[in-house]
């Protein structure tokens, strides 16, 4: 009889600091890593999704070996079909003592793997994710006092709990939590923007693209362009960069729409903390370093700090608060099917068709085009809640469960009827026009409400404040805006609504 274990470890775990391989012991216990079909298929994954995980978890695989650890390994070409069949597999070939695994990131996989014990015979030691800064425990706690779960207040808790940008009194640093209103100007090229470095492939990695390119021929994303990183080194690398050359200017134009660059300022980190690549708290404090430094103003730091030690933590304590109930709920009852050209961007919106073909081609796209593009319009034109979530599931290179469906569901579609967010997220043309230069290029006019060359965007927006009217008079943020469409004579209302049923018949299709 042994006492050796079996450690599974996912390919969003790819971290030394990953609890269920803190205790493993070199040449005793056997860790287990596959490239499973069940988990590259059940959405229409990016190729550079698909090309980042299975790279990096083959360079993190090597990594342990050379640490001393014995990984069994099984490839894509090999045809597991699931997680489960994998770890049956290692079953088969020894005996373990137990079976040893990080908590997955989605319910679905939990749910499963809450069966396995029983399904195998052996003890199944899930362990709660460390690699996170607020347990869902600490987080159900600290929601059980609060009416109104506003990331806000969690914010300052969690920047107050681990010391993030504060005075020796403990006040905020600058006298302010919160610097989003310096955080919003627009883009109209005033700063070049600045080159990001290109990342050598490795042989591994240019075998996980021919077979990306090879297994996954009808998924977006052209992996000619492949240039995310595969290790903590390059993922580091590319920090280091951005704390350089980004920061500085990433607060000012965080929000910015700009014809002239996919990335802008951006960091383009949050897939690599997503797949643990980087520690969220190291890279925090990274950044506040930076600002310490002289190296951005306070607004930058707190702002992308906000991202990562607010956001990111309170997203993934609202998916697990909620699950599974949250996945089905529907507000505002939306159901309009999909439309194909979101596969495609093929639309005469400049400013959708921008982020959309970015998107599928690069497998990214910042909060804003995330946000205020493709989910304003989705939820003006009430597009089928289900359906918008797989497809921001699919499509982002740091997309998973826990994250993308609260961004998407209740943030971008405010499907959960305000749970999270205190107002719909919807927005007129002018929105745009405003944070970027997209609109000069389209044919369409933020100037225009209906008739032809008319921006879809404007009549939608009050197409959808008619619509939820009721829905909406008790939301205090709201009042304003339906006080000014109460207010219009009726031709004009009635004329605005035609238009924009005409604008949802001809651009987006069919209602279910």
């Amino acid at each position: 009889m042994t006492d050796a274990r079996l450690i599974l470890v996912l390919g969003d775990q790819l971290s030394l600091h990953n609890p269920a391989l803190k205790n493993a012991r070199p040449g005793i216990d056997t860790v287990v890593m596959a490239e499973v079909r069940e988990e590259a298929v059940y959405v229409r994954h990016n190729r550079h999704k698909i090309a980042l995980i299975f790279a990096a978890m083959r360079h993190f695989r090597d990594h342990l070996r050379g640490a001393g650890h014995r990984v069994n390994y099984y490839d894509y070409g090999q045809g597991v079909e699931s997680l489960e069949r994998a770890v049956e597999a290692e079953l088969a070939l020894a005996h373990y003592s137990a079976i040893v695994i990080c908590e997955p990131g989605e319910y679905r996989l939990r749910a499963a793997m809450a069966e396995w014990s029983s399904r195998f015979e052996t003890d199944v030691d899930i362990l709660d994710d460390s690699r996170f800064l607020c347990s869902i425990e600490e987080f159900n706690r600290w929601a059980d006092g609060y009416k109104s779960l506003r990331m806000e207040y969690f914010y300052r808790g969690m920047r107050k709990r681990y010391g993030v940008l504060l005075e020796a009194d403990g006040e905020p640093c600058g006298g302010k939590w919160n610097y989003d209103q310096e955080n919003r100007k627009g883009w109209r090229n005033q700063v070049a923007v600045p080159a990001r470095p290109g990342l050598v492939q490795d042989a591994i990695t240019a075998d996980v693209i021919a077979l990306v390119d090879q297994a996954f021929p009808a998924n977006p994303g052209k992996l000619e362009h492949f240039n995310y990183a595969v290790t903590h080194e390059q993922a580091q690398q590319q920090l280091d960069w951005f704390c350089e050359q980004g920061l500085a200017n990433f607060g000012t134009y965080q929000d910015a729409l700009a014809e002239e660059s996919p990335w802008m300022f951006h960091s383009l980190v949050s897939m690599y903390i997503n797949i643990g690549l980087l520690e969220p708290l190291a890279v925090c404090q990274q950044v506040e370093q930076a600002w310490h430094d002289g190296r951005c103003e306070l607004a930058a730091a707190e702002g992308f700090i906000r991202q990562v030690l607010g956001w990111r933590e309170y997203i993934r304590g609202i998916y697990w608060r909620f699950m599974p109930d949250y996945k089905h709920k529907n507000h505002f009852d939306a159901r309009r099917p999909l439309p194909e050209w979101f596969w495609t961007g093929d639309t005469d919106m400049r400013c959708l068709s921008q982020a959309l073909k970015q998107t599928l081609e690069l497998g990214y796209g910042h909060h804003i085009q995330r946000l205020m593009v493709i989910g304003n319009f989705a939820l003006l034109a009430g597009l089928d809640v289900e359906e918008v979530c797989d497809w921001y599931l699919a499509v982002y290179v740091d997309a998973f469960e826990w994250v993308e469906l609260p961004n998407t569901l209740g943030m971008a579609l405010h499907a959960d009827g305000g749970m999270m967010a205190s107002k719909p997220y919807a927005a007129s043309g002018k929105y745009i026009q405003k944070q970027g230069n997209h609109c000069t290029q389209c044919r369409y006019s933020p100037a225009k409400m209906t008739g032809d060359g008319a921006c879809p965007y404007n009549a939608l927006y009050w197409r959808f404040i008619d619509r939820h009217l009721i829905a909406l008079e008790g939301n205090g943020r709201m009042g304003l805006v339906l006080n000014n469409w109460k207010k219009r004579a009726e031709a004009d209302k009635t004329a605005i609504l035609h238009w924009a049923d005409k604008v949802l018949d001809e651009v987006v299709g069919d209602a279910a």
